[in-house]
Order: structure tokens, then sequence, then C-alpha cells
């Protein structure tokens, strides 16, 4: 992991994991009720790969997924070097 950019306290370093683990708990987590942690633990994971990374839409990625964010940046950069 690459080490800070920002200064000690500065609420920009950790701004995307807080908006993240802010969306976890809203949209999944304070939703359901888990019989265990291991099972708390296998279905977030789960509700990462296959929703917020493939189907939600990202304001971030122009209302895109994720993956069809990186799928478009990769086309678009193929492009570019076949040109």
């Amino acid at each position: 992991m690459p080490q800070s950019m920002g200064r000690v306290g500065s609420c920009f370093d950790n701004a995307v994991s807080k908006a993240f683990n802010s969306v976890l708990k809203v949209e999944y987590v304070h939703r359901r009720t888990f019989a265990t942690r291991t099972k708390g633990r296998l279905k977030i994971a789960t509700w990462i790969t296959d929703f917020y990374n493939t189907h939600r839409l990202h304001s971030v990625c122009g209302y895109r997924s994720p993956i069809d964010y990186e799928q478009d940046h990769r086309r678009d950069s193929a492009l570019g070097l076949a040109a």
C-alpha cells in the first residue's frame, strides 16, 4: 500500500475509504442481520464483488459501474496505442 501523501490529520487522506464504508453500512449492513461474524463477512464480500463493483453506478465513474469504467478505459487506451 502506498504511503499517504497528505499531512497527519488531513480529512482528504481517507475520504475515499470513509465514503465507501458509509455506502456499505447504509446500503447493506444496516438493512440485514447476520447469524455469525463469518457469515456477515462472507455476505459483505459477496455484495462488494457481485454488486458494488459490477452493478452500482458511481458518480466518479460518470454514473457507470467500476467494472464498466475500467473496461472503457482499457479499450480507449488500447485504441490510443494502436493509432
